[in-house]
């Protein structure tokens, strides 16, 4: 089909006024290099459905976008024809405050809904990179994590249902508007991380929280990775309620000191130089942040850290503030930067020796975040075969070391040439025929982002 008779078909489908197609508009939509042949922007869930089923009948590939922060996670796709632009939909359309429940539609911008739920004292903890410009729904399709996982868990633990189109154009609903759901199934979780593969996602329904009434933080340095190590289990195991807490390496922490810098706001002294960094983030009531800071400075000096820093509410924020964006500045912190998402069942001194190890021309930067994930970051200055070979092997070692720990490892960011190179991806998942029987049954004509998770779905 043409671009211009697909693009009047999509107008007869549902609205001239809903469809685009200014050439210099499809390139900002690109995924991995592949150009949709028309943007369409639905303004309600049956405009959605019935872009799905236009495209179900056309046998057309969509690929469901927001404000298209991290379309570079996952697999380039095989198929792109219309990109569905769910930012028209961005209202809240239910909220009670007093039972703690939410429901938005796709396009929310988060920032946005911070503000209207800070006006009731509540929040979202939903604390993912690219804050200022990520959609609800956005948010959850990339998979990508909160900051705050430590005390509020992940976002499968606070949402608690979904509104959805299926790949027959079909309106679908899973979970609801309560907290707990006690029967049926918790179809709404297999969206998550899902890359818009299975589903075009209309409507979340969470959970919300109570804002704390201040917050504060403490960056501590070490003379070693084993050393931080030592700290930062003893803050896990001690059971304090911590929101943050994460790890990271000496190239790691001169990056994060570099931006404060830029941010020309409060830099803690204990960040640089060849020291390895540990960062804790903790909020309640003046008392409860006051006890986790003292039980906090006697961890840190029965670990032997090298020198400690409290950090108040303004210094807190702004530090965690850029290690919550630390997904979005990692992969621009070189010309060619690959970045892992690494999980294992327990952190061991072995385990960050062996990411961390020289990589030859790669430089690395880690960061190990709360309940054992670990972000791992290779940069080169060139594209050269001489850099992609490194990359590639390098890829291997980290899918090698995963599997010997039973742990699981993730590309989350590559430049398009090095994707496309099979040794970068991790080997076919054991699960891969039941994630096709699943693909199979949301979308059964596979036209969602097809090709975009790993198997070719």
């Amino acid at each position: 089909m043409s671009t211009t008779n697909l693009n009047a078909r999509l107008e007869g489908a549902v609205g001239k006024e809903r469809v685009v197609s200014a050439a210099e508009e499809l390139a900002t939509y690109a995924v991995d290099g592949v150009v949709p042949g028309a943007i369409v922007k639905p303004q309600s869930a049956e405009e959605a459905a019935a872009v799905v089923r236009f495209a179900s009948a056309e046998r057309l590939a969509l690929i469901p976008v927001g404000a298209r922060s991290k379309c570079r996670i996952g697999t380039s796709p095989t198929r792109y024809d219309v990109a569905v632009d769910m930012t028209g939909m961005r209202e809240i359309a239910h909220y009670d405050a007093g039972d703690l429940t939410l429901s938005v539609d796709a396009g929310m911008p988060l920032r946005e809904l911070e503000g209207a739920l800070a006006r009731r004292r509540q929040f979202l903890p939903l604390a993912v990179p690219c804050f200022e410009s990520s959609t609800a729904a956005g948010a959850l399709a990339s998979g990508i994590d909160s900051v705050l996982r430590q005390q509020y868990g992940t976002v499968r633990d606070f949402l608690i249902g979904a509104e959805f189109v299926d790949g027959t154009g079909k309106l679908c609903k899973s979970g609801g508007l309560v907290v707990k759901n006690v029967t049926g199934y918790d179809l709404h979780k297999l969206l998550i991380g899902s890359l818009g593969t299975i589903a075009v996602i209309t409507r979340l329904n969470f959970r919300t929280f109570p804002l704390p009434e201040t917050c504060r933080g403490l960056m501590a340095s070490f003379d070693s990775g084993e050393r931080a190590l030592v700290f930062r289990n003893a803050v896990e195991a001690s059971g304090l309620p911590v929101a943050n807490l994460e790890l990271l390496s000496p190239t790691m922490a001169g990056m994060t000191k570099a931006i404060l810098g830029k941010e020309q706001g409060p830099v803690p002294g204990c960040l640089g130089g060849d020291s390895w960094a540990v960062y804790v983030s903790f909020e309640g009531s003046e008392k409860i942040v006051e006890r986790i800071a003292r039980d906090l400075e006697r961890l840190v000096h029965e670990a032997g850290a090298r020198k400690y820093e409290p950090l108040d509410e303004g210094s807190d924020s702004q530090s965690g503030g850029v290690l919550r964006e630390a997904f979005e500045w990692l992969r621009w912190a070189a010309p060619i930067v690959v970045l892992f998402r690494i999980t294992l069942p327990r952190i061991t001194p072995e385990a960050i020796a062996a990411l961390n190890q020289p990589g030859g021309s790669l430089r690395k930067a880690l960061l190990v975040r709360a309940r054992s994930v670990i972000y791992l970051s290779l940069m080169s200055e060139r594209e050269d075969e001489k850099a992609l070979g490194a990359f590639e092997k390098a890829a291997e070692d980290i899918f090698a070391l995963a599997a010997a720990k039973q742990g699981h490892a993730t590309l989350l960011h590559a430049p398009r040439g090095l994707k496309q190179r099979p040794g970068v991806w991790r080997p076919t998942p054991g699960d891969l025929s039941l994630m096709k029987r699943l693909k199979q049954a949301f979308d059964p004509d596979s036209i969602f982002a097809p090709g975009r998770c790993v198997g070719g779905l």
